[in-house]
């Protein structure tokens, strides 16, 4: 099948990365090394390297993406994280941040092949929300659905407008209780729930400025998604690896980080071998980086997930689900903490990519993807047998979910797979299986050490639009700083 022939080309393209390198070590005399292989640390290893620097990039796994990655079971692709490519605009926009990431990358724009949402949904007891990339006909929706908090929108709007939100101070401000100053109960949660499912690592809240630059990124810009997937975007950034000739060295982790003087003097790897890179980079969040380096990590509540994925023969658009993303919440009041139980069947997020407009290139199977919030702690304690029949039950679950959430239709799939908290911790080595990392957050992608930098999720760059920019972010800074 055409998926599995993409990813075998991808897996060939990994041994041109290294060709032409005598060792680890000496590609490391004066140069940087990259801790993990998501987007945020394949975006600053490009960066860098078109800066004229030797870089490598090292992981513990054996393929790349981080959060945002594929695997094959059964002689089927499976797209990890992918729902959805925020911040979409049309080719050429200026100065919007996928035309930036693009020429900062110097990836072409038609090189991901995007296809815009048909149309999404937030749906509550008694009323719901459409979006579709049309920022005017969202608001629209709003003021209709919502004629008692007109006045207070329009305020709330204006500002969002005033407020610089990447003048980043450190300080933490309640999204909540700024909201709470505006509109009423019910919009705030209707407003939230996407923008808390799509990024926020804190129950309940977000930041004031991470809520508007995800409000930016989903309702003033919108969603698309790649005809092929998550794999290519991989085949872009790895198109743009070796033609900078940067080092990738799958199944390679990183266990110690040796410190003197304010700096990392060494990186030891799992195999014994040591390096001295002039600066590393980390894209594994920042209490696990400084936890490489012996710093005891913060108690954090961490946010995780789960998430089922089903194949159907045909598009669920047969039997009349049309929305590409459905944000459901069971309840009037949204809920967003780690549950008493497994999982919290209340509220969540369900995608299906046959619903974006993909205009007459139809997928070749229907796929529906349903992600809730679970207990890391819960699944941790679970015996191995445990832990087998609670996935079942879970999918089991999810499926019903689905059922009773978008309508009556044959819903029967014939493949499906569940990642669990312990799935996330496995393949990315975040503390408590926590997608969207700490909910203390560090922008300035700086550490105790002069030459240890992090990027990704723990500077609040959220979704591969965002993990990216900050990538070619912290490396100009890098860059600036070690000038």
């Amino acid at each position: 099948m055409r998926d599995l022939g993409e990813s075998r080309r991808i897996t060939n393209l990994l041994p041109h990365l290294t060709a032409g390198r005598t060792s680890l070590e000496a590609s490391l005399k004066r140069s940087y090394l990259i801790i993990g292989a998501g987007m945020s640390g394949l975006a600053a290893a490009i960066r860098l390297s078109m800066a004229g620097h030797s870089v490598c990039v090292v992981d513990r796994h054996k393929s790349i993406g981080g959060l945002n990655s594929f695997y094959v079971k059964d002689g089927r692709a499976f797209d990890v994280g992918l729902h959805a490519i925020t911040n979409f605009v049309p080719k050429g926009t200026p100065k919007a941040p996928l035309t930036k990431l693009f020429r900062q990358l110097r990836i072409p724009y038609d090189a991901w092949d995007l296809c815009p949402q048909n149309g999404s949904s937030i749906q509550f007891p008694g009323r719901t929300l459409t979006f579709c990339n049309d920022w005017e006909a969202f608001k629209a929706s709003v003021l209709e659905k919502f004629p008692e908090d007109r006045d207070g929108f329009l305020a709330l709007l204006a500002e969002m407008e005033r407020t610089d939100a990447f003048a980043f101070d450190g300080t933490y401000r309640s999204t909540r209780a700024i909201l709470n100053n505006y509109i009423g109960q019910a919009l705030q949660n209707q407003l939230l729930l996407p923008l808390c499912f799509y990024g926020s690592a804190r129950e309940d809240d977000i930041d004031w400025q991470q809520f508007i630059v995800l409000f930016q990124s989903l309702y003033r810009e919108g969603f698309a998604r790649p005809l092929g997937g998550v794999r290519t975007i991989i085949k872009s950034l790895l198109r743009r690896l070796r033609k900078e000739n940067v080092t990738l060295r799958l199944g390679l982790g990183v266990r110690h980080l040796n410190t003197e003087g304010g700096r990392v003097s060494a990186v030891e790897f799992d195999d014994g071998t040591l390096c001295q890179p002039s600066a590393i980079f980390s894209c594994a969040g920042y209490a696990e980086t400084l936890a490489l380096a012996g710093i005891e990590p913060p108690k954090e509540r961490r946010l995780s997930f789960v998430e089922g994925i089903f194949i159907t023969p045909q598009s669920p658009a047969t039997w009349g689900w049309k929305d590409t993303i459905t944000f459901f919440s069971k309840k009037d009041t949204f809920a967003y903490r780690i549950p008493q139980g497994l999982i919290d069947l209340d509220s969540g997020v369900i995608c299906i990519p046959n619903n974006y407009n993909t205009g007459n290139r139809a997928l070749p199977e229907g796929i529906t993807r349903i992600t809730v919030l679970a207990n890391y702690d819960a699944w941790k304690a679970l015996s191995p047998s445990a832990y087998a029949d609670n996935k079942a039950l879970c999918l089991e679950q999810l499926k019903q979910l689905i059922q009773r959430q978008l309508g009556p239709g044959r819903f029967s799939p014939i493949a499906e797979d569940l990642f669990t908290p312990l799935s996330i911790e496995r393949f990315t080595g975040h503390f408590g299986g926590s997608v969207y990392g700490s909910p203390n957050k560090h922008r300035d992608g700086q550490t105790p050490f002069d030459n240890l930098f992090v990027c990704g999720t723990d500077q609040g760059f959220l979704g591969i639009t965002g993990a990216l920019l900050s990538g070619t972010v912290s490396a100009a800074k890098s860059l600036v700083r070690l000038s």
